[in-house]
């Protein structure tokens, strides 16, 4: 059946939201106010993503609290006071500072969610030099094309990862001259520039003093791939931690002394932004887990270690749905206050399953890598519409825009109408371009808007709905079909876990929909199941919208973000060239 009602708030009258009134507060909003909730650097020298992060913390009344635990298997947790947390990355800041490594060099991590990751994140940023994380899956090639673009002079990593996937392509990245390993130089490893990150950090002073730092300095180096083409390098500048903090405390809930657990990885911009930055502008504990997947871990981790704030994506979701709706037996969850999701749109069924099964619903939220933080949210305050991905937070214009018929990107005309998500330049976390091309960075703005390249709509009280990317659109006979509206119906039924939806050449449509679904544990796929779900959805949908055929797969290919990748379902289906799959998940 359609899932048409809405979640009222409702918020522990103990713990208060800390955006309790929407409305006064997009009135009352400004970002130089937000800006004066920051310390600076001593003395007006300007701003410093790492200083507000942990240093000037650690110089007052939080020093001692837990900055950072790191959880592993089978061994103890790794953990840092914000005192620590701050001498570790003063050494990092340091260890470059005495190879040469100044402001506006690239440093590049390559490994796991390790601690070292963390301190380097913060010390490269003291530095006044440029963090860009890569993904510990990434091969050969996906290095190559983001190292080499992105100029890296150090690249963080252990000797393993280097072997494997550093060393192949050394050649081809003339400007990389210092990597630091992790867990030292093997003997049989005599390549130049390898130094041991353990001893160099001994050897560095723990004291270190940030060098006076523009607010439009370059800070991070996130890689976002395309279609076609080699991955793009969205630039971010110190000022972006403005976003950081207002973000995580409007559309996470985020507050002092709080237990935040973010699972994305630094190699994806939300592990990044959210994952280092935001929690710890707040003052709160970052919880990094470095092992994969595990329904019944993670349950354990939420109750075992107190989380009070929870931001994952749709596919992690989808997982624990897949795994059922009883509990671990012992999990205590009473802590568990906010329960966040972003990286896809979340489809309906999976809010109410959070709501059944977690006693508490998931709140939706969008933005990019391009925007830096979150644009558009569902707060805590607010009635969830499930299927939404909510309000703009304070402070951001958001739109849906069309071009007429002079050719102008303007608002659409009324309510319900699909366009192109639109926002209008000015927040702090916005990029400030693409690494070495001006020219695509500028068509990302027309008419005083940004342009998203997502497709959407919003409806009559402003909340924002997806309909799919631009290019994922399927045009059928005068139709405008976006994957979202069909994958939701798909996913109603229970046999369903994850559909993805394309467009299909045919010579009397144009296009027609094809569905590719995975099942739940316990369904079975075959004819009698494919029956169900085409009268399901030319039920719900109509016989033009409705998927004139379905695929059964084990799993669809994903992002390691979680986005299913709809342009590889259909280039794999239709034999075409599969682009840039450096982000795909493995084994997809």
């Amino acid at each position: 059946m359609a899932v048409k009602q809405t979640i009222e708030p409702e918020p522990d009258p103990a713990v208060p939201p800390n955006v309790s009134d929407y409305a006064g507060a997009r009135r009352d909003f400004s970002w130089a106010a937000e800006r004066r909730m920051l310390a600076g650097l001593p003395g007006g020298a300007g701003l410093n993503i790492a200083h507000e992060a942990v240093d000037r913390h650690a110089s007052g009344e939080r020093a001692g609290q837990l900055a950072l635990r790191v959880l592993s298997a089978g061994r103890a947790p790794a953990d840092f006071t914000y005192a620590e947390l701050s001498r570790a990355s003063s050494r990092f800041a340091g260890v470059l500072t005495g190879l040469g490594i100044g402001a506006g060099d690239r440093v590049f991590s390559l490994t796991g969610r390790i601690p070292e990751l963390y301190v380097a994140a913060l010390g490269t940023l003291k530095n006044r030099s440029v963090f860009s994380p890569l993904f510990a899956a990434f091969g050969p090639e996906p290095v190559q094309t983001r190292m080499g673009p992105g100029e890296g002079r150090v690249l963080l990593t252990t000797a393993a990862f280097y072997r494997r996937k550093v060393r192949p392509v050394r050649a081809s990245l003339p400007r990389l001259e210092f990597v630091l390993l992790t867990d030292g130089v093997p003997d049989d490893l005599d390549d130049a520039g390898l130094y041991d990150l353990r001893e160099l950090m001994t050897a560095a002073d723990e004291r270190f003093t940030i060098a006076p730092t523009d607010p439009g300095d370059m800070a991070l180096l996130h890689f976002t791939s395309g279609t076609t083409g080699r991955p793009k390098g969205a630039v971010h500048v110190h000022e972006a931690v403005i976003a950081h903090h207002a973000t995580a405390r409007m559309a996470l809930d985020l507050k002092p002394g709080d237990v935040f657990w973010c699972t994305a990885d630094p190699g994806w911009v939300t592990g990044t932004s959210y994952g280092i930055i935001a929690p710890l502008t707040i003052g709160a504990t970052l919880l990094v887990d470095r092992e994969e997947f595990d329904a019944e871990r993670w349950y354990r981790i939420l109750g075992e270690q107190r989380v009070d704030v929870w931001y994952t994506a749709p596919t992690a979701v989808r997982m624990l749905m897949r795994y059922g709706d009883a509990l671990p037996p012992g999990t205590d969850l009473s802590r568990l206050r906010f329960v966040a999701s972003v990286g896809e749109p979340l489809n309906p069924e999976a809010v109410w399953w959070s709501r059944r099964v977690l006693d508490i619903p998931i709140h939706d939220n969008w933005w990019q890598t391009e925007t830096g933080g979150i644009m558009i949210a569902n707060l805590r305050s607010m009635e969830i519409r499930p299927g939404s991905m909510g309000l703009p937070l304070p402070g951001i214009e958001a739109e849906i825009v069309h071009r007429n018929s002079a050719g102008e990107m303007v608002p659409v005309p009324r309510p319900g109408m699909e366009g192109e998500l639109a926002l209008r330049p000015g927040w702090p976390s916005m990029f400030r371009g693409y690494l070495d091309n001006e020219e695509r960075y500028r068509k990302c703005f027309q008419g005083g808007w940004y342009l998203s390249g997502d497709l959407a709509r919003r409806d009559e009280d402003g909340y924002f709905w997806f309909v799919g990317r631009a290019d994922d659109v399927i045009k059928s006979s005068g139709h405008l079909i976006g994957p979202v509206e069909v994958e939701n119906v798909l996913m109603e039924h229970p046999a369903v876990v994850e559909a993805g939806v394309i467009g299909m050449p045919d010579p009397v449509a144009g296009e027609v929909v094809k569905a590719f679904v995975a099942l739940r544990p316990g369904y079975e796929a075959g004819e009698g199941l494919e029956r169900e779900l085409m009268a399901l959805a030319r039920k719900r949908l109509g016989p033009a919208v409705a998927p004139r055929s379905i695929a059964f797969r084990p799993r669809l290919p994903k992002t390691r973000s979680g986005k299913i990748m709809r342009r590889l379902l259909r280039a794999r289906e239709l034999g075409l060239p599969e682009g840039d799959v450096s982000t795909l998940e493995e084994d997809a």
